[in-house]
């Protein structure tokens, strides 16, 4: 619920400077910033969408993204206002997402997804049949807050939870030091003595993926093969997403930032808030014919401990197989193992966990310690 009257942030004690647009470190050449022509709401990038940047293959990019928390309608479709209630000035809040929220830009609240989602990017030369993979080379918070949404008839509990009336919205923040850096939700916001709930922050983007054929634009809730809101908490620094290219030039696309999720994202969403974002675009030419293999086309990923297959399917039941189909592809495509020995080593030893069950398609995926291939020997 709204904290009307809360103490006001004092963003310089939390370790996390503002990023305006333009602002602060960039780490590339190339910078897409979040302003309302680059910004997408509700809906991915299709086939007919104009790339708003042009690179080649191998390129790094820095890319700004926005959080929805704040601009939807049911938070008055007015950031300043909105964070205004839980302590923040007018100044700590992102320039382009209240522009963004004055621009006019349709979005229908019960149509469109939430996210703001910046894009397209082309990577010139991508052809269907080839996969991009997108390296994460950093995550940076924009600003030190943000929220975790519960709305009526969505999350893990519909019906049940939230029992308040009304949307809930829970407002965190975000600290760093030498120590680290962690999230804090006060328990009465009203009261600080009582104390706040502290956890670590895992920042990562909820939404990658690349552009489908055609002239539709997707919905930005459910995710596929073309990647999109995956929402797979693995996806942070360091973590390479492999997306199989669905038309030329790929058109990937960057949104919906997490400070921090828990496996599954049961209240709807998760910290959510604004990240800016370096990447690093390469191609695998005729890499969905190569990898996983067996003729799966669709999302996976890699971390430098683990590799992570992802399954996807609006039946928990059916995107746990995938993940698993998945999982058996990767070992024996990587490794060159019988699948039925993949079959009982992932019993043994692969961890799954589910990403989400709010998002219409529900996922899962997988943790695969590559370490425990090491001493295998090329097969003869």
């Amino acid at each position: 619920m709204p904290a009307t009257g809360s103490p006001l942030l004092d963003v310089a004690a939390t370790g996390f400077p503002v990023l305006q647009p333009g602002h602060g470190a960039i780490a590339s050449t190339t910078y897409v910033p979040a302003t309302p022509g680059n910004t997408l709401w509700g809906r991915l990038p299709c086939e007919a969408d104009s790339p708003c940047a042009v690179v080649r293959p191998g390129s790094v990019v820095t890319v700004d993204t926005l959080s929805h928390e704040g601009v939807l309608e049911d938070q008055d479709r007015n950031p300043r206002e909105f964070f205004a209630r839980y302590g923040v000035s007018g100044a700590h809040v992102l320039d382009d997402a209240q522009q963004v929220a004055d621009s006019g830009m349709a979005h229908d609240f019960d149509d469109d997804g939430p996210h703001l989602v910046t894009g397209p990017i082309a990577v010139a030369g991508a052809r269907p049949g080839d996969l991009l993979a997108v390296t994460i080379l950093g995550l940076t918070p924009r600003v030190p807050y943000g929220m975790v949404s519960a709305r009526h008839g969505f999350g893990a509990l519909p019906g049940e939870m939230p029992s308040l009336p009304g949307p809930v919205f829970t407002f965190a923040t975000a600290h760093a030091d030498r120590h680290g850096a962690w999230g804090r939700m006060a328990v009465d916001p009203m009261d600080p003595s009582r104390g706040s709930l502290r956890f670590p922050l895992r920042p990562f983007l909820g939404v990658m993926g690349v552009a489908v054929p055609g002239s539709t634009r997707p919905h930005s809730v459910p995710p596929g093969r073309h990647g999109g809101n995956l929402d797979v908490s693995l996806l942070g620094e360091g973590a390479t997403l492999f997306l199989p290219v669905q038309v030329d030039d790929a058109l990937v696309y960057f949104g919906d930032p997490h400070f921090a999720q828990g496996d599954g994202e049961i209240a709807l969403t998760a910290f959510e808030a604004s990240l800016r974002t370096t990447v690093k675009l390469e191609l695998v030419p005729g890499g969905a014919a190569l990898r996983p293999g067996h003729g799966r086309v669709a999302p996976f990923a890699e971390t430098d401990e683990y590799l992570v297959p992802i399954g996807l399917d609006e039946d928990l039941d059916e995107a746990m197989s995938d993940c698993v189909r998945c999982a058996l592809d990767l070992l024996t495509t990587d490794y060159r193992i019988d699948r039925h020995l993949a079959m009982a080593y992932l019993s043994a030893a692969g961890d799954f966990a589910i990403s989400q069950v709010v998002d219409g398609v529900k996922g899962v995926h997988g943790k695969i310690r590559k370490s425990d291939f090491r001493e295998l020997r090329p097969r003869r």
